[in-house]
């Protein structure tokens, strides 16, 4: 017999050895999450004196109970209903060109300017962001579009690639965010008002990405060469065919806002939406059709895989107290409620060095949750701080999945100078997690207008 504590240790450094090896994380959740239960109800059944043979035999049966349980509430949890949506409006305007239009129109604006392309860079990402919901997809689509256009004008590869890797990370935080979706889901807090959250924070590290860019040009004019300025029809054009897009994006998330559409209203209404734009266009074929079809299953099917092994991972962490006893650590601990944040984010770009973004998500909330309940934190303030740390991790060496995604894009590029070109932007991620610990409102004020919020 062990104490539970023990078993809670031996569980997390069992997950950790399975995702060294490349196991899968919603496999590694799933398996040491069920075993994990096994053992911790025996454990737990002969401390009061069963016999072993039938406290295996109770361990075995809960296991297998909360593993049917919990699957079959998360497959039929309506609000993850969002999910699916939002991958299939992402990969429609992904498909149909949408996402050109908006570079095009950023560019248009702002390309004149000394690393110019760079900043329509980083406002087609948020805009794309709106649309995907994902940091990888925005990362890919808007380097394909926006990575041959920097190398023609001659910019710096540090600050091409590091700008596109940075401008997708806005995927995680611009609504409608995958990430949101999930820790909303595991925290039991409402999407919407979680996507409202994410609105300010994210235009505000939008801002201060233009600005990082606008500092590096500053110190290296050659980094950043101006390009050809559009005729104001030229502007006027390209704005024209951005409008049924930044019209999408407003009825979606302005529908939230009013109260008009709950968050799965306004995921279908947002994917019918841009299906009806992408038939407009005449840019979806059938080929076309088939691809977005199948990625959206494919894209659905994993999320849902690792919330699954989340909702049985989760349990089985609660079982062995050894949350509690994390909360009750911290919370000794002479260094205030700023200081127990700071650990936290430590901890967090620590483990970004190593895991991915959602993975990071759904490994960590069982232990830092009842750290931010214990302490009073505000969940939704919470959630934004933690999708900005697991942005960081996205384009933090030696892992950086975003960064791996642009050098998939630009082979020629080393590794090196990409990384070297997102520290800027990672110094930018910075400064928003300041500004929010200094003013919370940022991220509830928002939530704290929303109708029915």
């Amino acid at each position: 017999m062990m104490s539970m504590t023990l078993i809670g240790l031996l569980g997390l450094i069992a997950l950790f050895v399975l995702l060294a090896l490349r196991m899968p994380v919603a496999l590694s959740m799933l398996g040491v999450g069920f075993i994990g239960t096994v053992v911790a109800n025996a454990n737990k059944f002969m401390l009061i004196g069963m016999d072993a043979d039938q406290a295996w035999a109770r361990g075995w049966k809960i296991a297998y109970s909360n593993l049917a349980g919990e699957t079959f509430e998360a497959a039929s949890n309506f609000n993850l209903l969002v999910i699916p949506m939002f991958v299939l409006m992402g990969n429609l305007a992904g498909a149909s060109g949408m996402s050109k239009d908006l570079f095009v129109a950023a560019y248009r604006w702002m390309g004149h300017l000394r690393g110019g392309l760079a900043s329509a860079t980083i406002a087609a990402c948020a805009g794309f962001a709106a649309l995907s919901g994902s940091s990888l997809a925005s990362a890919v689509t808007m380097g394909r579009v926006a990575l041959p256009e920097m190398k023609r004008y001659k910019y710096d590869d540090g600050l091409a690639t590091g700008s596109v890797a940075a401008g997708g990370t806005l995927g995680f935080l611009i609504p409608p965010s995958g990430g949101m979706i999930i820790y909303a889901v595991l925290t039991e807090q409402s999407i919407g008002r979680l996507f409202m959250a994410g609105i300010i924070p994210g235009i505000i590290l939008t801002l201060l990405f233009i600005g990082a860019i606008h500092l590096v040009v500053r110190r290296n004019p050659e980094a950043g060469p101006q390009g050809e300025k559009s005729s104001r029809e030229d502007r006027m054009s390209a704005l024209w065919h951005s409008i049924p897009i930044v019209a999408v994006v407003l009825i979606t998330i302005g529908g939230m806002y009013t109260g008009f559409f709950t968050p799965v209203e306004a995921s279908s209404v947002g994917a019918f939406l841009t299906f009806v734009v992408a038939l407009m266009r005449r840019s979806l074929s059938l080929e076309k059709a088939r691809t977005v079809i199948l990625e959206t299953m494919s894209a659905t099917s994993t999320v849902f895989l690792i919330i699954i092994g989340a909702f049985v991972f989760i349990p089985f962490m609660s079982l062995t107290e050894l949350p509690g006893q994390l909360v009750t650590f911290l919370t000794s601990l002479p260094i205030g409620t700023v200081g127990v944040l700071f650990v936290i984010i430590l901890t967090y770009l620590f483990l970004g060095m190593f895991l991915e973004g959602i993975a990071m998500l759904v490994l960590t909330i069982p232990v830092v949750i009842p750290i931010a309940i214990g302490l009073q934190w505000d969940l939704i303030w919470f959630g934004i701080i933690m999708v900005i740390v697991l942005e960081m991790g996205m384009i933090s060496p030696p892992v950086g999945i975003n960064v791996f995604v642009v050098k998939s894009i630009a082979p020629d590029v080393p590794m090196g100078t990409i990384f070297r070109g997102i520290w800027p932007f990672w110094f930018a991620m910075a400064a928003m997690i300041v500004l929010l610990i200094l003013f919370p409102q940022l991220a509830l004020f928002l939530p704290e207008t929303i109708v029915g919020g």
